[in-house]
This record gives structure tokens, sequence and C-alpha cells, in this order.
């Protein structure tokens, strides 16, 4: 496959190029920051920022543009999250 672009640095404002599947923890951050999640399924989502704020997304559904380190399993009530950056 041919990337024409392989020779460009990724900004924030990029489209991401790695993906994963989200497993909500209180303990364990991501594998990478993301630099959106995206939210299958909607309900609450409680994440700790890159920042180190923690906040609850009441209804995420979609796309959520937010650099997140955690995605914590207590008040999270949301599925089929992934994790881009």
């Amino acid at each position: 496959m041919a990337d024409t672009f392989s020779g460009h640095s990724n900004g924030l404002g990029s489209p991401a190029a790695q993906a994963a599947a989200v497993t909500p923890s209180d303990s364990t951050d991501l594998a990478n920051a993301s630099r959106a999640l995206y939210v299958g399924t909607a309900g609450n989502l409680t994440i700790v920022t890159v920042g180190g704020s923690t906040v609850t997304l009441i209804g995420a559904s979609g796309w959520m543009p937010v650099r997140v380190a955690r995605v914590l399993a207590t008040g999270t009530t949301a599925s089929d999250i992934v994790a881009v950056w």
C-alpha cells in the first residue's frame, strides 16, 4: 500500500493513524493518550484528561474530541469505546 503522506509529521490536527478498543479501568491508563474517543453505545463516560482533569460526560455518543489518559470504569455506562491517536 502506498502512503503519500508517510513523509509528513502528524500533528494534533491530522487524522488519527492508530486506533484501539478501550476497556475502562480505574487503575490503568490507556497505552497511548488519545486524540479523540469514539463511543459506539451511548452512556456516561468518566475520563481523566491528559491534563489531569476528571470529568463525566453525560450521554456521550459518537466522536468525543478530547485527549484522554484514562477511561474510568466507575461512572462509565457507555460501551463500544475506541481511542484514536
